[in-house]
């Protein structure tokens, strides 16, 4: 099996993601070696989940793709890439929720102050929360990374964001006033079921409602690729850089 069998990106993929590179001929200082073939690399690392020693030698020195991988996690481009390939206004509504990923003993264990590390300690073992906002055709506008055990509500804004939908659709762990004010004042309606330990009951729209399992689809997807499914990376910024990667992938596809 040759390295062409390997690729995930197709030359017109490859043609949207490639003015939005650092590091060619368009930018200031060293241009960097291949661009496509590293970023080739690292999204085969990102779906196989194999360790980065592993990486085929095809695509190159191994610690060297690692070490530019984490120095553009730094830089923010994953982020950047993504942005522009999630840039698509006309969408109707937001659905928000969560999932909880595990983390490998591996990820723990990163160099005290360096902040929070996204990584919780529960029942089951480590664990990364990942908090995101899909859009109405089902690909990711946002994502937050928190500890596992931490609740869903309060990233409820954050996930929100700048974005002008005509709903936002999210379970009942989202049903608080806070949330519902900032909703409103987006210009959205909420479809949100009532929590029942509160008295007052909002309206609910039931058949927008069951549009909420794009979320859950979208949350299938991105676990199709490994390093998703199983948190190794040792810092929140490398692990929230991985899940970009592979959003960035489903806008792509």
């Amino acid at each position: 099996m040759g390295v062409a069998d390997r690729l995930i990106l197709s030359d017109a993929q490859w043609a949207r993601v490639a003015e939005h590179i650092i590091g060619d001929e368009r930018s200031c200082g060293t241009s960097g070696r291949d661009n496509r073939m590293f970023v080739e690399a690292v999204l085969w690392i990102v779906r196989t989940g194999s360790p980065w020693r592993d990486l085929p030698e095809a695509f190159g020195n191994w610690n060297s793709v690692f070490r530019r991988f984490c120095r553009w996690s730094t830089k923010g481009v994953w982020q950047r890439i993504f942005a522009a390939m999630a840039d698509d206004p006309d969408f109707e509504y937001l659905i928000i929720d969560s999932t909880i990923v595990r983390a490998h003993q591996h990820a723990a264990g990163a160099k005290k102050g360096l902040g929070d590390q996204a990584i919780g300690r529960s029942r089951g073992g480590l664990s990364t929360k990942v908090h995101l906002a899909v859009r109405g055709l089902g690909c990711p506008a946002r994502i937050v990374l928190t500890a596992g055990h931490r609740g869903d509500a309060p990233q409820a804004i954050a996930l929100l964001g700048d974005d002008r939908p005509d709903a936002v659709l999210a379970d009942a762990a989202y049903d608080a006033d806070y949330f519902r004010q900032a909703i409103a004042q987006a210009g959205a309606i909420a479809v949100i079921p009532n929590n029942p330990s509160l008295t007052f009951k909002h309206p609910l729209n039931k058949t927008l409602y069951k549009e909420r399992h794009l979320i859950e689809c979208c949350f299938s997807k991105l676990k199709q690729f490994r390093r998703v499914a199983t948190r190794y990376e040792k810092t929140a910024r490398n692990y929230l850089a991985v899940v970009t990667i592979a959003a960035t992938v489903l806008w792509l596809r």
